[in-house]
């Protein structure tokens, strides 16, 4: 199976999707270099689609944008991993279970991509596409049977993963727009 078929499942039938990733083992890695770092890459791209509509935003408002964009992200990524191994140490006492953490992490991280993506190549700022971020949460409690999380624990670490997930890109976002010249 293709990390882009464990993508569509885990978006569109989440608790089957996470099952798919769980019995694919793809590498960590591979999911980075395959699909996670280009997506990031047409993710900092997109940002300068908004110069075709907008003839206001100028080449380096854009540029600017999109390191953002990417820098975001790509720094979400490992604050989230050391955040939950923090809180829930017993999901990286072993290999298997860091890799099924980090795999967690990413997927969730690639829907909000493809969102943002999504987002970006819109003429205007289409709230519909800000609403399905609210399916993270959903993808997440569907992603806890994998991780092996305790039954009273799944609530919580549901809540705590996903305002992680959701909130500590738009606070890197919101911190490195501060130097964004405009």
């Amino acid at each position: 199976m293709s990390i882009w078929h464990n993508i569509f499942c885990v978006i569109t039938a989440p608790k089957y999707g996470w099952e798919v990733i769980n019995d694919s083992n793809i590498p960590m890695g591979k999911v980075m270099r395959s699909a996670y770092l280009p997506l990031l890459c047409v993710l900092a791209l997109s940002c300068f689609v908004p110069m075709i509509y907008d003839r206001t935003l100028s080449f380096s408002t854009c540029l600017m944008t999109g390191i953002v964009m990417f820098s975001t992200y790509f720094i979400s990524y490992y604050i989230i991993i050391y955040l939950l191994g923090g809180f829930y140490p017993e999901l990286v006492k072993t290999e298997g279970a860091t890799a099924r953490l980090n795999d967690y992490i990413l997927y969730n991280l690639i829907f909000l991509i493809l969102l943002m993506l999504l987002r970006n190549l819109l003429p205007s700022d289409f709230t519909p596409v800000l609403f399905l971020m609210l399916y993270l949460p959903w993808m997440a409690y569907r992603g806890t049977d994998n991780l092996f999380v305790k039954k009273e624990k799944v609530a919580k670490f549901v809540v705590v993963s996903s305002t992680l997930l959701l909130g500590l890109p738009l606070l890197l976002s919101i911190i490195l727009d501060l130097f964004i010249i405009k």
